[in-house]
């Protein structure tokens, strides 16, 4: 689908080290993700594939992501000659920065996330729908956590194009990491909190409490999705004003920083929205004593503390004096008056 179905091209920020101009992307994700979505209510509503089918078989489909994963890595690693690192490295972190094939009609990193997407929206339905025909008192909360995921799918697909200038596409290469992760570890591991309580009976919450946990992870959604919009408006847009904030910066004359607004309570704020978000998902599903449902959010803070430290690695790198002044300026790493 991907391929066959328009999608609409967009410059990103990357480079092509051959021609020096910035690399083109195609994008259709929400389109993708909305014929998914028919095409599994469809063949639901013929009794083709039953609604929770992605439930009943999520162990063995898990096993074949696995495998799936694996040999996606190999196959784009493999063959690409080495960086110079250990195998174990390459292996890992990848060789190839940005492959494209078929003239860029399809980037690899671009299809990773779009069916790594896709994947994770289709078990957090099918999984839904399970415990509502499984449990006749039905926990409202696991409506709410998979109300969340959906909103965390869809968001980042009709944002696509800002996310062509996030650290994952300047930064990285792809490979185990990468690949596995989007084919396997992405849209199964993510729908932790989901696997966990969606056998389990409704808990019987105050409702209340079910609102502030709605509450954080919104909060979380508006520290992430502000602050890549606020940087994204800013690489595209120059002085435009975003929500109001209108852009301030340090240069050295070559090289410009923003400095306020997002980006000026802390050098990823961002990292800490997608901590919250992941904190709300896992309190949503109303089993705060069920160790599996902190997992998701776990491995959030493990991954986004970790780059953020190789980050400021490679800003330091590609900024020098300049990135020390700001980081004089902007004082907090993730968390505001904390870290």
């Amino acid at each position: 689908m991907h391929y066959i179905l328009p999608g609409k091209w967009i410059r990103g920020y990357v480079k092509n080290k051959q021609t020096g101009e910035p690399l083109n992307y195609r994008l259709n994700g929400i389109v993708i993700l909305a014929a998914s979505i028919g095409l599994w209510l469809i063949l639901g509503k013929l009794n083709a594939v039953p609604l929770d089918w992605l439930y009943q078989v999520r162990w063995p489909s898990l096993a074949g992501a696995v495998v799936l994963g694996l040999l996606f890595s190999l196959g784009i690693v493999v063959p690409y000659p080495s960086t110079g690192k250990p195998l174990f490295a390459d292996l890992w972190f990848g060789r190839l920065e940005n492959p494209q094939f078929q003239n860029g009609r399809v980037d690899a990193k671009m299809w990773l996330y779009l069916i790594g997407a896709v994947m994770l929206q289709l078990h957090v339905l099918s999984f839904a729908v399970h415990h509502y025909r499984t449990h006749e008192d039905f926990n409202p909360g696991v409506f709410l956590c998979a109300a969340m995921l959906t909103w965390f799918v869809w968001d980042y697909l009709m944002f696509e194009r800002v996310h062509l200038y996030t650290y994952d596409f300047i930064a990285e290469r792809v490979g185990v990491k990468l690949g596995f992760g989007c084919l396997a570890f992405y849209p199964y591991f993510y729908a932790i909190a989901l696997w966990a309580t969606a056998d389990l009976p409704n808990p019987r919450r105050p409702f209340w409490l079910t609102l502030c946990f709605a509450v954080i992870f919104l909060a979380g959604w508006c520290l992430a999705r502000g602050a890549n919009m606020q940087k994204y408006y800013f690489k595209t847009r120059g002085q435009k004003s975003f929500l109001g904030i209108k852009p301030e910066t340090i240069t050295d004359g070559k090289k410009t920083l923003l400095v306020n607004g997002f980006w000026g309570l802390s050098l990823h704020i961002n990292y800490l929205g997608e901590i919250l978000m992941g904190c709300g998902i896992a309190l949503s599903a109303g089993y705060p004593a069920v160790w599996q449902v902190w997992l998701y959010p776990l491995y959030y803070a493990g991954l986004l503390f970790t780059r953020q430290a190789d980050d400021a690695k490679l800003c330091k790198t590609k900024y020098g004096e300049l990135w020390d002044a700001y980081t004089k300026k902007v004082k907090y790493r993730i968390i505001p008056y904390i870290y």
